[in-house]
């Protein structure tokens, strides 16, 4: 291998004249080799050369060249060959191949370009020619390695981002667990009667939650709660809220009072729907608002009292299949500071089931894509009716999947009480 002006930087207009461009000159005639390679050098081009396509492929492992300007014919390995090769020398950049050829033929041209060249000069090169497919060639290996040089950047962006998705993913992950800790228990037998429980978030997490805790010997308080929106500011808000209606923590939970016996009992359902309804306001301070369907229930009686503050109406599914649905509305906690809520009740007989239920059913798409509404939800009701307690609700949910597929749009969740009737001493 030899060298022609391999450093000489002259004052090409073409961007050679900072000399960081490198032409590699390959022809086995040391004439025409240095003819070329002082052509390209006075251009302000850095030139190296070589004798052979085999010596010239050592050269590109090594010193990889932006630009090569290559004989077709050539003793041993041809133009042609040499240039298949280089395409598989692998060096990570873009080189610009111009094939110097008297060919002039259709056909050969093509070939020349399915082997792998970029452009053509026919021999003897003339000067102005070769500064200009030169530059030409210059153009797209800048173009390619500013285009390498965004994708490596994107690339990294891109790798952050993975790694920044799958903390979070994991995070997401520990707080589904979390959020479904909540829920305690699935189901309760309260002797006579009992309470089961679903919880479908349609994401990692949601902001739905449903529960029951005992109010005395007698009654049991049951909630389904749905917080504006998803994602994890939902599910912290849950997490809160969970902690007003808890089982385990009577003293903070709004639902109970302490009477003057030292033992607690309930508050009016309405009463439980306006305190939250100041603590959403005064205490949280949260830009956002939930729904709610509270049931305080005497399992002696079967008197159900109940608020329904802006939440889907509870229903009832009666012993004998028959669906209703009871509540007018009801503004939805935090958004109005005096809003109003009123108290309802309904008065379970052996064999029915309360049912406070999310949007997530009411708000599901039908086979022909419309809305469920009331009226869709008491077909899968009345469909399933013949089921009782965690059964019934997981065939209700798979109703739903069976409509929607597996990816929920909204959450869901359903609370159902399950009277079998009066609860007496021995239970």
């Amino acid at each position: 291998m030899d060298r022609t002006a391999p450093e000489h930087t002259g004052t090409g207009a073409n961007g050679g004249a900072n000399g960081s461009t490198l032409v590699l000159v390959v022809d086995d005639s040391a004439a025409q080799r240095r003819l070329i390679a002082t052509q390209v050098a006075r251009l302000g081009y850095r030139v190296v050369t070589a004798g052979s396509g085999e010596e010239a492929l050592d050269l590109c492992r090594t010193s990889p060249p932006d630009i090569v300007l290559s004989d077709w014919l050539m003793g041993g390995m041809s133009g042609i060959d040499f240039c298949r090769a280089f395409r598989q020398v692998g060096t990570g950049a873009y080189g610009y191949f111009i094939l110097l050829t008297s060919k002039s033929a259709k056909e050969e041209i093509a070939l020349g370009l399915e082997s792998g060249a970029d452009d053509f000069l026919v021999k003897p090169v003339d000067s102005a020619e070769l500064r200009g497919r030169i530059a030409a060639g210059e153009r797209i290996v800048r173009m390619q390695r500013d285009l390498s040089d965004r994708n490596r950047t994107i690339s990294a962006a891109l790798d952050q981002i993975r790694s920044l998705y799958d903390s979070i993913n994991r995070d997401l992950i520990e707080a589904r667990r979390l959020q479904q800790s909540l829920v305690r228990e699935r189901f309760r037998s309260f002797g006579a009667s009992d309470v089961s429980l679903v919880l479908r978030p349609s994401g990692h997490v949601g902001g739905d939650l449903v529960g029951f805790f005992p109010i005395n010997a007698r009654r049991v308080g049951i909630y389904a709660l749905d917080v504006a929106g998803h994602g994890i500011a939902s599910a912290m808000m849950t997490a809160r809220l969970a902690g007003y209606l808890s089982g385990t923590s009577p003293d903070q939970n709004v639902a109970l009072e302490l009477s003057e016996f030292g033992i607690y009992d309930g508050q009016p359902p309405a009463e439980v729907a306006r305190s939250l309804n100041r603590i959403a306001i005064d205490e949280m301070r949260a830009e956002t608002f939930f729904t709610l369907a509270y049931a305080d229930a005497d399992l002696t009686t079967g008197r159900v009292s109940m608020v329904q503050a802006g939440h889907p109406r509870p229903s009832v599914v009666r012993a004998d299949g028959r669906v209703e649905f009871f509540g007018e509305g009801g503004f939805p906690i935090g958004m109005f500071p005096e809003a109003p809520y009123t108290q309802f009740d309904v008065t379970l007989r052996p064999g029915d089931r309360l049912i406070l239920a999310s949007d997530g059913i009411t708000e599901a798409r039908g086979e022909a894509g419309q809305l469920l509404g009331e009226a869709g939800m008491a077909r899968l009701l009345e469909r399933n009716a013949h089921l009782s307690g965690q059964a019934f609700l997981e065939a209700v949910i798979a109703d739903l999947e069976a409509l929607n597929g597996e990816d929920f749009a909204d959450d869901v969740s359903a609370a159902l009480l399950q009277f079998h009737g009066a609860k007496t001493n021995a239970d």
